[in-house]
């Protein structure tokens, strides 16, 4: 699956494949962003965006494990 980047140094949109995750591997990076976020950001309020993100969130990984 192909996914468009942003070159930062250049400013032009690229496409980039991304690699194909499996869940193990999507577990351990959420645990570990979950993680940093918690260390430092979780004294500080977050945006209704960032609500609205995590909500989503939510229910995707719901989703996902009544699949499984």
């Amino acid at each position: 699956m192909a996914h468009l980047a942003t070159n930062c140094s250049v400013g032009s949109i690229v496409e980039a494949a991304m690699p194909a995750l499996n869940g193990e591997t999507r577990d351990r990076i959420g645990k570990g962003l979950r993680e940093v976020y918690v260390d430092r950001c979780d004294a500080q309020p977050i945006t209704d965006a960032q609500v609205e993100l995590l909500l989503r969130l939510r229910q995707k990984e719901r989703d996902q494990r009544r699949a499984d």
